[in-house]
């Protein structure tokens, strides 16, 4: 089976600081922290605008 995770090359985790661990679950819409567990969803319905 096929990993649909990716990792994000060159990024640092906020919370502990390791660069990359980070990884992006599309399926999930999850960013997670694989040294330190933290993660963070994403929210596809953003536009980047503020209402």
């Amino acid at each position: 089976m096929t990993e649909l995770a990716y990792i994000l090359d060159g990024l640092r985790c906020a919370a502990c600081g390791a660069v990359n661990t980070l990884w992006l679950d599309l399926i999930c819409g999850l960013v997670e922290c694989r040294e330190c567990g933290q993660g963070a969803f994403l929210d596809p319905d953003h536009d980047g605008e503020d209402v």
